[in-house]
């Protein structure tokens, strides 16, 4: 395997730490479709507010939380599995070098604004595709190359959710949406002590929920670039987040793959 494509994969793990990134592998297709299945609207993040009224919700309990996230079998074609303590990163240990993209930070690893009273986080990952007919020592370099490519063809998910009282939900809906279109040139983020690049965010489309809203993430290190999917929908005074990455597009060195809709959209559901 290349160096480049090494870089890339390690970059990929540190910035989800979803453990199930390294053993699966799945589907995507090109980012063309919202949850809805219409063509998406791709351009800088520009709108920064909330449409929705600012209702005062009563935050879910913790067991209704639980009810409402997704599990093995909500999502057709993929594994759903409980997040676990090598997937959290406290939110004292997310910064960014710019105050006001903070919240984006926080949305990419499910972290909770305040107000919020519950919270629960979920691994969603695309099932292997069917393996290749020749073993690997029978292939062209062409035929091992393409086979390469298909075994890390997956999408993993990372799904928080939080429940918020009153109009903390609408509120940190809100500061998402206005931060990520503040922060549409780039930031720089601290993880757990590590740094990662935001070289920019770009609006895509999506829809569910109360309100629902979607963007493009190009992280970039030593030159090399990997695109993410950031996802928040809110529902009610629950706002669900959902950050995907493709291994295969992250070795294209940036190569578009699809907003999760059908994880979005089986969350939505949950959610009523």
């Amino acid at each position: 395997m290349r160096a480049t494509v090494v870089r890339r994969t390690a970059l990929a793990a540190c910035a989800v730490s979803l453990t199930l990134l390294a053993t699966a592998c799945g589907g995507s297709s090109d980012a063309d479709t919202d949850a809805g299945g219409g063509k998406n609207d791709k351009g800088a993040a520009t709108s920064g507010s909330s449409s929705a009224p600012k209702t005062s919700a009563k935050a879910l309990s913790t067991a209704e939380l639980e009810t409402a996230s997704l599990k093995q079998g909500d999502v057709e074609g993929h594994k759903v599995a409980e997040a676990g303590p090598d997937d959290e990163v406290p939110a004292d240990g997310l910064k960014a070098d710019k105050a006001t993209c903070l919240p984006v930070v926080h949305a990419m690893y499910g972290a909770a604004e305040a107000g919020s009273k519950a919270t629960t986080k979920r691994k969603v990952i695309t099932d292997p595709k069917a393996g290749a007919k020749k073993s690997l020592k029978d292939m062209t370099d062409g035929e091992a190359e393409g086979a390469l490519k298909a075994a890390f063809d997956l999408t993993s998910t990372l799904v928080a959710l939080n429940a918020y009282e009153g109009t903390a939900g609408p509120d940190a809906f809100a500061g998402l949406k206005k931060a990520a279109a503040d922060c549409a040139g780039g930031f720089t983020a601290t993880v757990a002590g590590a740094k990662q690049k935001i070289v920019s965010i770009t609006e895509e489309k999506v829809t569910g929920g109360d309100e629902a809203a979607a963007w493009t993430l190009i992280q970039e290190d030593e030159g090399a670039k990997a695109p993410f999917k950031l996802v928040a929908l809110r529902k009610e005074g629950t706002v669900a987040t959902f950050l995907s990455f493709n291994l295969a597009a992250g070795q294209d060195g940036g190569a578009k793959f699809t907003v999760p809709t059908e994880v979005v959209a089986a969350q939505a559901k949950k959610l009523g």
